[in-house]
């Protein structure tokens, strides 16, 4: 009985209760994309590891490191693996084609990095390929590539036009795995430099490190640090966590706010919410004096206009999470290239659950207070 109360009162006025749940709807719709997006600025830092280390140059990461340094760095106690990469800045046939392109040690980095999956027939004709390279299945797609393809990618950094051929295309091993990376033999790079620009060459832009346990992240680090400290290449050694952060500290003012704008829009439609409310229990001011001459208290008015805001704010919550996900679709065939990965994650849906529940609450507090302090007489007073 009382669920059939509520309903009746909820959609006594069709047209106004229709439009409020709209309302919420457009405004859960539009809080979950902000999040996703805020998420996928967060995802680099999401998938690292923590047993991976990343060493750059103290000074800037465009300065680089003497490859010299990869079997110093191999020696220090509770270092596994050590693999060298430089960024590449490439583009392909135009400036607008850009994507995370990188020169590292294949072998040694398909090691510290098992998220990306290759199938070992691709992994062996990769590494056997002096020109070969691996993409990514997202980056493929992008472009049409397949196996085999000659890719001819434009250097930024290193000049000229450098030729490679399509030997691997791998899968993230879970959906917050950027798929959308090329990388090739750093070995090819440094042979092209010792060639044409030997002052370039057996020079690296930075070296990940895998590491036997997260609890020695913070010693390794200093002991990497301090043995090339005073050199003529300091280093600087920080987690892949930290490396990640550092590059989304350029952008924290962008992501604030974003973070603010997701504010507004829950204050605006809380207002929405609050007016519907307000504007139907002083409609229905009559029928609650006439509910207190029969017995029921204020717990019970409250109970009945609370169901009724949260009844609203959840259809409108539910229309608006059921609509995120196409439109999430939709914006990242948009902008997919900006952002690799661009998943609404059940986080994302929490946050709109706990953000509707808070608006029907929050709604429903004043026209509360306005049902259960009126006096009996003076709600009777309005019939008729």
């Amino acid at each position: 009985m009382f669920l059939k109360l509520l309903f009746r009162n909820a959609f006594r006025h069709k047209l106004r209760t229709f439009l409020t749940i709209c309302g919420i709807c457009v405004a859960i719709l539009a809080f979950g994309l902000l999040r996703t997006v805020i998420s996928a600025w967060y995802a680099g830092v999401d998938s690292a590891s923590a047993t991976r280390l990343i060493t750059r140059n103290s000074i800037s990461l465009v300065f680089p490191l003497p490859i010299s340094y990869k079997e110093k760095i191999r020696n220090i106690d509770g270092v596994k693996t050590v693999s060298a990469a430089s960024w590449f800045g490439a583009y392909y046939i135009d400036e607008k084609n850009f994507f995370a392109n990188f020169a590292v040690e294949s072998k040694s980095y398909l090691d510290l990095y098992p998220e990306f999956m290759i199938p070992p027939d691709q992994k062996s004709s990769l590494l056997k390929e002096r020109k070969g390279c691996a993409v990514g299945e997202k980056l493929a797609k992008r472009f049409g590539w397949k196996l085999g393809d000659a890719v001819i990618l434009k250097g930024t950094i290193f000049p000229g036009n450098w030729e490679f051929i399509i030997k691997a295309i791998y899968k993230g091993s879970n959906k917050n795995i950027d798929e959308s990376q090329f990388f090739f033999h750093w070995e090819y790079l440094n042979e092209t430099m010792k060639k044409h620009v030997p002052r370039r060459a057996d020079q690296v832009g930075f070296y990940m490190i895998g590491i036997r346990s997260p609890d020695i992240a913070a010693t390794t680090a200093q002991e990497i640090d301090k043995m090339f400290k005073n050199s003529y290449a300091e280093t600087m050694t920080e987690t892949e966590k930290a490396f990640q952060m550092s590059f989304i500290s350029l952008s924290q003012t962008i992501l604030n706010v974003i973070e603010l704008v997701t504010i507004i829009v829950i204050v605006i439609i809380m207002a929405v919410v609050a007016n519907t409310m307000a504007m139907s229990v002083r409609e229905r001011m009559s029928e609650y004096a006439v509910f207190k001459t029969l017995g029921f208290g204020g717990l019970h008015l409250a109970v009945l206009i609370l169901g009724e805001s949260l009844l609203i704010t959840s259809l409108g919550c539910i229309m608006g999470i059921i609509l995120t996900f196409p439109a999430a679709d939709a914006f990242l065939g948009a902008v997919g290239d900006y952002f690799p990965i661009f998943n609404v994650s059940g986080d994302t849906i929490y946050l709109d659950i706990i953000a509707s529940i808070i608006v029907g609450i929050v709604a429903a507090v004043f026209p509360i207070r306005q049902a259960v302090s009126v006096p009996i007489a003076s709600g009777l007073g309005r019939i008729g």
